[in-house]
């Protein structure tokens, strides 16, 4: 009978446990979808995000009300530059130790911040292109020496002497302040054979060299380093304290 009496126990234990496992996805998903809605409305959204809350048990988190990681990914976000309006295609968010304020079940959070956050920005050239003035065009330039991604930067620049001429530059990018992005031509190409006069590298670099600060970012965020790749410049970012929604 003792015997019986711990093959029933456990079994029980078993039932119990999967029961607590169920329960515990079913509000994980529930609680996930009701995050995506919050930040969908908070950042004025066109396209729910993605969340996605790790660590085992949920529920035991949720009632702590500090999660262990949390990634949130988002498309079609539109930040502003210091010419307007720039989308970035998308920007993935990696939290930790995330601390909530109010009831995540219900969809009553008032915040969202994580203790430390990574992530990444893909901003396209097409919309990059939108930023910069007089129809000059950004693309991928392919790699330099060094296997480093640069910047093909093309556009119609008025010279002295010469008229209107098509110009074409390898850039880079470099971040300034930890909150803008600066393109910056490596060297200037020469007209009808003859290298261009400082007077007009300047002319080419007022179309050519242009960047923007970023803000609609998650608060707290700040750019890391940015490069150059085929699908679009992909900027890291990180920050401490940082306000996911």
């Amino acid at each position: 009978m003792r015997g019986r009496g711990i093959r029933i126990l456990l079994i029980l234990v078993v039932v119990l446990g999967g029961l607590f496992v169920a329960a515990d996805r079913v509000a994980l998903s529930y609680a996930q979808s009701k995050a995506a809605e919050k930040i969908q409305r908070s950042q004025g959204l066109a396209d729910k995000p993605d969340v996605s809350i790790k660590g085992f048990p949920f529920l035991t988190q949720v009632m702590d009300k500090k999660l262990d990681e949390v990634t949130v990914t988002f498309t079609g976000l539109q930040t502003t530059s210091d010419s307007g309006s720039l989308r970035v295609a998308e920007l993935t968010a990696d939290g930790h130790g995330v601390h909530l304020g109010g009831d995540l079940m219900s969809g009553q959070v008032n915040s969202a911040v994580a203790d430390t956050a990574t992530g990444t920005a893909l901003i396209s050239y097409a919309d990059l292109s939108k930023t910069a003035s007089n129809g000059i065009t950004v693309s991928y330039g392919g790699q330099d020496s060094n296997g480093k991604g640069r910047l093909k930067v093309t556009g119609s620049v008025e010279l002295p002497l010469v008229g209107t001429q098509q110009v074409s530059v390898m850039s880079h990018v470099v971040i300034k302040n930890g909150d803008a992005v600066q393109l910056h031509a490596d060297g200037m190409p020469s007209i009808m054979g003859i290298s261009l006069p400082v007077s007009a590298e300047q002319l080419v670099r007022q179309q050519t060299d242009f960047g923007g600060q970023l803000s609609g970012l998650p608060k707290g965020i700040k750019l890391d380093s940015a490069e150059a790749t085929p699908d679009g410049l992909r900027v890291s970012l990180s920050g401490t304290n940082v306000k996911l929604g």
